[in-house]
């Protein structure tokens, strides 16, 4: 079929400027005419010409309501635009670590690579006709575009006049594999719709033992279970965790992939993945059943994580330098030792420790996977993490669920390979946490979010906890009148950051407050909601002392949210007496 192309008239819109996580709102606000549209075409002119004449590209997502629509559009407009093919995956679902995953493994059948992708997705927002969608555009290497790209976009959506597309062109079936050709303008044009799971699958297998996590998983002592919440999670759950580990199907919940997540909000926390907390004990009633050992939930794209044992929370932080401490003997692809760590700014110097004890290279860095990328690039890194539920390594450039679920399975099998027969007890998550603290002391760590806050309101506060800083003295002052018992601040500042690889800085990055006794206080404003300003909140306390790792981490940063809550005046800039979430 020959197609043509057509030239429509657009405006410039009102587009939040794009960044790692791309551009995130309302799906009626996408399906303004020219919208989506609009993005498409800037992100094209941002990008060079061989990044779009005869390239290839991956277009999908987390299959979140309005995919499918987008898919066809953004397939119509990569035809006008030149790009020689796009690979689907099936139905569109395509996990954010798979699109990265098949960015950097996957070959056509004509030996062509990927040079970048589309990714459908608001990540761990909730989906439906009422709520969030989302775009962004990852680089040849899988990461996310860099703030040279999204600045150029973001311009270019406040000039274009006008995009190509090929109007008349077919939808193409999304929901049988197989490649569908055209001809046209530019040439011959092909969209192939490929299995979500096959590169992704392959790639976890050349990187983790199976064999050792499958033997874990088969004596009836130890009890798994995983939650995809409804997201794309679910579409490489049973292909990895049942058919590869031999998981029992009873062990995955919420795993069919849905449009609006079930009506649930897709966010791996304590607050949101209710089914899997109560039934790991953790709810706040007893469920009468004994929970099983090990669970894990993941977000909407399937990029973050939860770690949960019987009746115990890992927090993220804990999480990824429990990974890097226990990585070279547990998981194969790093036998050969790690090249580095590194974490984001507000996440926990838990990391930190592990790194000094083992004399690893570390980099702190700000919020946004591109920085971990640009240190996996230039083979300075191999494990990072978020304290928003993300962890990952270098095998791709974005956070990982799914491996860091199959890396905390590989280092059970690990510490259990003499447990698994008779009657030997088994190493549990908790265990390998409590004693992780006293080896490496523990960094009780907590998260209030204010989601949906004036954003004039939280640009004030931002803007009163900078004017605080400029003296430390009178900073003391008013600590030692909230609470005489918190240490002394030893200073104050907002995060400023330079890229080691390119000398790249970044700026305003978070506001810190750090205390003689390594505590910490930080406050960010996120951009990951669709409406309105995300306050960050941040508590930190050090524990060196083994007697004094096992309280509540509540109980034990009680006195530093205090502090928090009224240094900051976050009632009176906000209006909120409680935070939207913790975590």
């Amino acid at each position: 079929m020959v197609f043509k192309v057509s030239l429509v008239s657009t405006s410039p819109i009102d587009g939040q400027k794009p960044g790692t996580s791309g551009l995130r709102k309302k799906v009626k606000v996408f399906k303004q005419p020219n919208y989506l549209e609009n993005f498409v075409q800037a992100t094209f002119n941002a990008l060079t010409p061989e990044k779009v004449k005869g390239a290839t590209l991956v277009v999908s997502g987390d299959g979140r309501y309005y995919s499918k629509d987008a898919v066809q559009i953004i397939i119509k407009m990569a035809a006008a635009n030149g790009v020689r093919r796009v690979w689907v995956g099936k139905n569109t679902l395509l996990s954010t670590p798979a699109v990265s995953a098949v960015i950097r493994e996957r070959a056509g059948a004509d030996g062509s690579k990927a040079t970048g992708a589309f990714i459908l997705t608001a990540s761990h927002n909730p989906g439906g006709p009422t709520e969030d969608f989302g775009i962004k555009y990852n680089m040849e290497n899988g990461g996310p575009a860099p703030e040279s790209i999204t600045d150029k976009i973001y311009e270019n959506t406040k000039t274009i006049k006008e995009y190509p597309i090929a109007e008349d062109l077919p939808n193409v079936d999304i929901s049988s594999l197989g490649v569908t050709s055209f001809e046209g303008p530019e040439g011959k044009f092909d969209v192939e719709v490929f299995d979500s799971a096959d590169d992704y699958v392959k790639l976890m297998k050349s990187i983790f033992d199976f064999e050792s996590i499958r033997k874990l998983l088969s004596p009836p002592k130890f009890t798994f279970c995983y939650d995809a919440l409804h997201g794309v999670a679910g579409a490489y759950a049973h292909r990895i965790f049942v058919e590869e580990l031999g998981a029992q199907e009873n062990s995955l919940l919420n795993c069919t992939p849905k449009e609006d997540f079930g009506g649930g909000h897709p966010d791996p926390n304590l607050t949101y993945a209710k089914e899997l907390v109560a039934r790991m004990g953790l709810g706040k009633s007893e469920t009468g059943v004994e929970p099983p050992e090990f669970g894990a939930a993941a977000d909407g794209d399937a990029d973050r994580n939860m770690i949960l044992g019987k009746r115990f929370f890992v927090t993220p932080s804990d999480s990824v330098a429990i990974i890097a401490a226990n990585a070279i003997g547990a998981i194969p692809y790093f036998s050969s030792g790690l090249k580095g760590v590194a974490r984001s700014m507000p996440t926990s110097a838990a990391l930190d420790v592990v790194a000094k004890s083992l004399k690893l290279k570390f980099f702190e860095v700000p919020t946004g996977w591109k920085f971990f990328g640009n240190l996996m690039d230039a083979g300075m890194c191999s494990v990072c993490g978020e304290e928003s539920f993300g962890t990952g390594s270098d095998h791709i450039r974005e956070k990982d669920g799914i491996w860091a679920v199959l890396a905390w399975l590989s280092i059970l099998a690990h510490k259990n390979k003499e447990n698994l027969d008779g009657n030997s007890k088994l190493v549990t998550v908790e265990d390998i946490v409590r004693q992780h603290w006293a080896t490496y002391g523990r960094h009780y760590y907590t998260r209030y979010d204010y989601e949906n806050v004036d954003a004039a309101k939280a640009k004030e506060l931002m803007e009163h906890l900078v004017k605080l800083q400029s003296s430390i003295p009178e900073v003391n002052k008013i600590v030692k009148g909230i609470c005489s018992d918190v240490a002394n601040v030893s200073s104050a500042d907002e995060f400023e950051y330079k890229d080691p690889v390119d000398g790249s800085i970044s700026k305003h990055q978070g506001i810190r407050y750090l205390f003689e006794d390594g505590s910490r206080l930080v406050f960010r404003l996120s951009g990951t909601g669709s409406e309105g300003a995300t306050i960050r909140l941040y508590i930190e306390q050090y524990e060196k002392d083994p007697s004094k790792t096992g309280r509540e981490s509540q109980e034990a940063l009680s006195p530093l949210v205090d502090l928090a809550l009224k240094l900051s005046k976050m009632q009176e800039f906000t209006g909120r007496s409680a935070p939207t979430v913790i975590t």
